[in-house]
């Protein structure tokens, strides 16, 4: 699956994050401190660092996404994205974050939809997520936005987190 992330929103531009980046990622991890304490240590530019390269196992550089949503020249959030993992047919969030205060305001969920919608006319079958267990914000979230439950598991993040999916294709509507 290859991804265009220019056409991953059409309210907010999106595009590739780079080094030039880490200062205003850096800013943003900072104004969401509830994240950190679920997935700890706390943000660091070196983190930021880590973030933009992180792969799974079995992946390269050319199926990781990471991506910066701007209104005008405002980084709004950031998502990492990781095409046909664990297998073909599924993209994998590794990391969704949105600037404080644009929080509770539907634009997560609009970026989400917009994201789901890309990924259904690309071909890709489902989304797969993890967030840390506990996590009463990201829980929220992601159910109010269609993902369901899937297992408890571990991960490099959390010792537990709640790995989730929302399906694209068959009888489920977006």
């Amino acid at each position: 699956m290859k991804i265009d992330i220019e056409q991953l929103s059409l309210t907010y531009h999106a595009r590739k994050l780079k080094e030039d980046d880490i200062q205003s990622i850096y800013q943003l991890y900072q104004d969401n401190p509830l994240y950190f304490q679920y997935c700890p240590p706390e943000a660091s530019e070196e983190m930021v660092r880590d973030d933009m390269h992180a792969l799974p196992e079995g992946k390269t550089e050319k199926d990781k996404y990471f991506v910066g949503y701007y209104d005008q020249d405002e980084l709004i959030a950031v998502m990492d994205l990781i095409a046909d993992y664990p297998t073909a047919g599924i993209a994998f969030i590794g990391f969704f974050m949105l600037a404080e205060d644009r929080q509770g305001k539907g634009t997560g969920s609009a970026l989400v939809n917009e994201l789901c919608t890309y990924l259904k006319k690309s071909g890709a079958a489902q989304i797969q997520l993890a967030w840390a267990k506990g996590n009463p914000q990201a829980e929220h979230f992601w159910l109010k936005n269609g993902f369901v439950k899937v297992k408890e598991t571990k991960s490099n993040a959390a010792d537990c987190v709640i790995l989730a999916e929302k399906k694209l294709r068959g009888d489920d509507p977006l």
